[in-house]
């Protein structure tokens, strides 16, 4: 009898495992085809130069698909020059998306003085380094949650001359 007993539950735990497997299939279907914010790098540009460093300033459009404002939870980003980061930083809570619209987000990089001391030393009579900046925007999707958009851009920016300084 407990052999009879024993096969039943197995039977049933084979069965509550396979349904609960096409659920999570279900789930995983419906999720990668729930429409998600999409952001591009519109410029990078120099701002001016501080005592704490030279300010840059990247324009990125964010288009949110939904009717709803989206929080933003926070904005990462790294700018590298070559293989080297020269600037990397987060900025927390930045804002919303405007619903069915597109949002123009300013993130401002800030690259420490020493490290554009050491960048002017190394570069050549023309004062632009090439650059990668990237850029990670955390959104709070209702019923999905936190996700992630990672967006990239690669360019020529130039460094500040002397009278930038003064």
């Amino acid at each position: 009898m407990a052999s009879a007993e024993q096969k039943e539950v197995e039977e049933n735990g084979s069965m509550i495992s396979g349904l609960l497997d096409k659920a999570k299939g279900f789930f995983a279907e419906k999720l990668a085809s729930v429409p998600t914010p999409e952001a591009t790098v519109d410029n990078v540009d120099f701002k001016g130069v501080t005592r704490q460093g030279v300010d840059y300033h990247a324009k990125v459009s964010v288009k949110n698909p939904y009717s709803q404002t989206i929080p933003i939870c926070q904005i990462s980003y790294v700018l590298k020059s070559a293989t080297r980061t020269i600037a990397s930083g987060t900025i927390p809570d930045p804002g919303s998306l405007v619903g069915n619209n597109t949002t123009v987000l300013d993130v401002p990089v800030k690259v420490a003085y020493s490290i554009a001391v050491s960048l002017m030393k190394d570069i050549g009579s023309d004062w632009d380094i090439d650059y990668q900046l990237d850029i990670g925007l955390t959104f709070d999707i209702p019923v999905v949650g936190d996700i992630t958009i990672p967006v990239s851009t690669q360019g020529e920016i130039k460094l500040p001359s002397l009278r930038d300084f003064f």
